[in-house]
């Protein structure tokens, strides 16, 4: 369902929260090498979150990235339609326009539309910092 540019934001997005340090940043090689994904690819599509705010970078030797904002308040939706638009929540899932755009809707509309809204409203509530707790607390249970 989402492009694994919106998995790898999301993934570094968690990661940064986890990993949030008041005066460092984080540099993207210890990023990538942490998830085990490419530098460069990862470099761009951290860098379009910073260009939105929801990022902030520094260059030189103690640069790298970290939130624009409490992590509490970066959703995931916003990061996925910062990445790919807000398509994935809004087009038919057969059809390149949204079902709404005229009044024939594709053959899938009704059986789509309810679970389309379920996915919007749970990306709009979910935030990277309950992910983020979330994945602390299986690390400590798997830990036991």
């Amino acid at each position: 369902m989402l492009s694994n540019t919106s998995k790898y934001a999301i993934r570094a997005m968690i990661y940064l929260a986890i990993n949030e340090s008041n005066e460092n940043k984080t540099g993207i090689k210890k990023i990538s090498g942490e998830l085990n994904l490419p530098a460069p690819f990862l470099a761009k599509i951290l860098q379009t979150l910073t260009k939105h705010k929801l990022l902030v970078s520094s260059k030189g030797p103690n640069g790298g990235f970290s939130l624009g904002k409490n992590a509490n308040n970066i959703t995931l939706y916003e990061i996925v339609t910062i990445i790919e638009g807000s398509d994935i929540f809004d087009k038919c899932l057969i059809s390149l326009r949204a079902c709404h755009e005229e009044n024939v809707p594709c053959p899938m509309h009704s059986k789509y539309e309810s679970i389309r809204q379920e996915i919007k409203q749970l990306f709009q509530m979910q935030d990277i910092g309950s992910l983020g707790n979330d994945i602390m607390m299986q690390k400590q249970i798997y830990a036991l």
